[in-house]
């Protein structure tokens, strides 16, 4: 689930506080009530949608929603995803390893996902999978083996 961002008053107050008065990361997150990372990440957004103290008289918050909303947008390139269905195929296999899987993913796509969120996209596809087990049962042959009798033989 995303989560949902400061509100623009936050935003201006946090590039008040660091670059109108120039307290510290601790001493601003604290203030804001935010976290010290999510400072430095407004921060480092108003920088690059070329932002400075003080901001424009007449930019409302509207305006720098976008800006700073725009400058966090996803890169233009992604990564690309694993082939979840070949890799549930070959994961049946005898001896193969989802390491070995991954560093075959890397080999080809060596701007691709690391281990680790390689191996959460693989546990997700493994969840979603339905999972049965088939049971063959006799009329009889439970009762019989409660009672202690000998199970009759079977007519294939």
């Amino acid at each position: 689930m995303a989560r949902k961002g400061l509100s623009m008053r936050k935003v201006r107050e946090i590039l008040r506080l660091r670059w109108g008065i120039g307290l510290s990361v601790h001493k601003v997150a604290d203030s804001c009530q935010a976290s010290p990372s999510t400072v430095l990440e407004y921060e480092r957004r108003a920088r690059a949608a070329g932002l400075s103290w003080p901001l424009p008289e007449r930019m409302d918050d509207a305006e720098l929603e976008q800006l700073v909303r725009k400058s966090a947008a996803k890169p233009d390139h992604e990564r690309p995803l694993p082939d979840i269905e070949c890799l549930l195929q070959e994961m049946r296999k005898p001896h193969v390893t989802l390491y070995l899987l991954w560093m075959e993913y890397e080999a080809a796509h060596p701007d691709g996902y690391g281990y680790t969120q390689f191996w959460r996209y693989y546990r997700q596809a493994k969840q979603q999978l339905e999972v049965t087990l088939r049971q063959e049962h006799r009329a009889g042959e439970k009762w019989l083996s409660a009672c202690g009798a000998a199970t009759p033989a079977r007519r294939d």
